[in-house]
């Protein structure tokens, strides 16, 4: 797919998400705690069954952390520090030893080498992001062989009133900060165009079947 077609509705920047959740950054656990939980819930049992070294990219105020089991060893970045000044505190407070860093960082440009992780989790990050296929390129870089990707993300309807809401949300996504209209192909055909990539499982997430988790293997 190209690049044009992977940038749907509002051209995102990297401008438009900090300033988006630098001004969500104070209310985000209380607006986003309860609706998002089950899919960070799931993408969390899913990272426990694996282990290892986990970068969680998008980690935000780090709603997910504390579901980790402890030996899950934990890198988190995410473009928007107020967003981490969440994250560090919430760490602190919960004494959680065994999330190794939290650092500001552009999800399309990763400052690790290849095969750095036993496993990528991607928490409600591939639609926030200017590029998503250079994001989940740059996911699959950092993964070792015989390593996971884990995607949990909303997936846009495709007929129907909720995709009528989701079309008339698309017009505000630079001020949002991510594109209500976001198809499944973005991230079905890159898994499709790789060689070295599979798609364990797919499956929609409560509430109402809104977000989908994807597990992708990397040979």
């Amino acid at each position: 797919m190209s690049q044009t077609s992977d940038r749907r509705g509002a051209d995102i920047t990297n401008a438009n998400v900090e300033a988006a959740y630098a001004r969500w950054a104070p209310v985000y656990d209380a607006v986003f705690t309860l609706v998002l939980k089950p899919g960070r819930k799931a993408a969390a049992e899913a990272i426990n069954r694996l282990g290892g070294r986990v970068l969680d990219v998008g980690v935000g105020t780090g709603l997910e952390l504390p579901m980790f089991d402890s030996n899950v060893r934990l890198v988190g970045i995410d473009l928007s520090d107020p967003m981490l000044e969440i994250a560090r505190n919430r760490v602190a407070r919960q004494n959680l030893a065994n999330v190794e860093d939290l650092r500001v960082m552009d999800a399309m440009n990763l400052e690790f080498e290849d095969g750095a992780f036993d496993a990528v989790v991607a928490p409600y990050v591939v639609t926030t992001v200017p590029d998503p296929r250079r994001t989940l390129e740059e996911m699959a870089r950092v993964v070792r062989p015989g390593g996971e990707i884990v995607i949990v993300n909303h997936i846009g309807a495709d007929s129907g009133p909720i995709a009528a809401i989701e079309a008339l949300m698309e017009r505000r996504a630079e001020k949002l900060g991510w594109r209500p209209q976001f198809p499944w192909s973005v991230i079905g055909d890159w898994i499709d165009a790789r060689p070295d990539l599979a798609l364990l499982e797919r499956r929609r997430l409560s509430p109402l079947g809104l977000f989908t988790l994807a597990r992708i293997h990397k040979s």
